[in-house]
């Protein structure tokens, strides 16, 4: 069975005619007063009159929480923190510390998000990393010890026999340069040991050999002020892009920019390729959704700026003004978005 669900002013309303009522035949009983046509017709009216204007002061004093109930349900919850709820000319004291805690609740819930997303993030990197390394150490080894063996069989076979031998030592080699490729983009080892700088330098380099794009990175500021999590973010988000550019927007030339000044970084991809449609709701295998997240998760938000036949501009722009440990690490503080800005 439905529960009937009543509104509050329709109940204050209703208590307040109950009472209105049984006053007035309370004190006409205790007068002993005999209520006929034009008296029971006056206080008839006493009676509407006195539920008008209740009805008018409730719903005056209501209005505002009437519209704070419409903003809170318009409230967009992948972005909780950016919702600023408005606050009446005429403040109401109850009102307002409902409105203040509601927004206190969304930022918590948003330092809440934040951390554990970066958390998961660290996780995954950290995944990437050990597989990187398996695939590196391990299997490559193991293929590097099949090469060996066909070079040694290779000189006890007849010689009828060699060019298999050599068509498969060309499949080995094939494997072991895919493994290194593959190993490179799960976590390449340049941004480990040199940076996001040097990190984004290869990148583009391995798309220049394969693809012949003109590709070209451009620095300014202090890029080193980014913390390690920061780095992958803004790497996991260029990366993204490129693979974009390249398999995408087929395009011919391709720019990227990180610029490290005041208090925030950005970085900016920009293509001359076909370009799309950004209001379009279906993401077409893009990455677009990963690649704002991330950003949002970094603290950041990531804009993306295209148009059919025009090229693509992503920028992601994230803070600098984090806390570090002596590691280089987010600390706690910086993870839970307690840092003091």
């Amino acid at each position: 069975m439905r529960r009937r669900i009543d509104s509050l002013i329709g109940q204050v309303v209703a208590a307040n005619a109950v009472l209105v009522v049984l006053t007035l035949l309370s004190a006409t009983l205790v007068a002993g007063l005999r209520l006929e046509g034009r008296q029971l017709a006056v206080l008839m009216m006493a009676v509407a009159l006195t539920l008008v204007v209740n009805v008018w002061m409730l719903q005056r004093r209501f209005a505002p929480l009437d519209r704070l109930i419409r903003e809170v349900e318009q409230v967009d919850p992948a972005r909780p923190a950016e919702a600023r709820l408005a606050r009446p000319d005429e403040r109401i004291a109850e009102i307002d510390r409902l409105a203040r805690a509601f927004e206190r609740l969304l930022e918590s819930i948003e330092r809440e998000r934040r951390r554990s997303g970066q958390l998961v993030l660290r996780a995954q990197e950290e995944e990437r990393k050990r597989l990187a390394r398996d695939l590196h150490d391990e299997t490559n080894q193991a293929l590097t010890g099949i090469l060996l063996r066909l070079e040694a069989l290779a000189h006890d076979l007849p010689a009828q026999l060699r060019p298999r031998v050599v068509e498969l030592k060309q499949l080995v080699s094939g494997a072991m340069d895919e493994l290194v490729t593959l190993a490179r983009q799960l976590r390449p080892a340049a941004l480990d040991d040199h940076g996001l700088v040097a990190a984004l330098e290869a990148q583009l380099a391995r798309l220049r050999s394969r693809s012949g794009v003109a590709a070209e990175l451009l620095v300014s500021g202090e890029p080193e002020r980014l913390s390690p999590d920061q780095q992958s973010a803004l790497y996991r988000i260029a990366q993204e892009a490129l693979t974009n550019a390249q398999r995408h927007a087929r395009a011919t030339r391709i720019e990227v920019e990180l610029a490290c000044s005041g208090d925030c970084a950005r970085l900016t991809v920009t293509d001359d390729g076909v370009g799309f449609d950004p209001t379009s709701d279906a993401d077409g295998g893009l990455g677009l959704r990963g690649m704002a997240e991330r950003a949002r998760l970094a603290g950041g938000e990531l804009d993306l700026r295209s148009a059919p036949g025009s090229g693509t501009a992503v920028s992601a722009t994230i803070p600098l003004l984090v806390t570090h440990d002596g590691n280089g690490q987010l600390t706690a503080a910086a993870l839970t978005g307690d840092t003091e800005r």
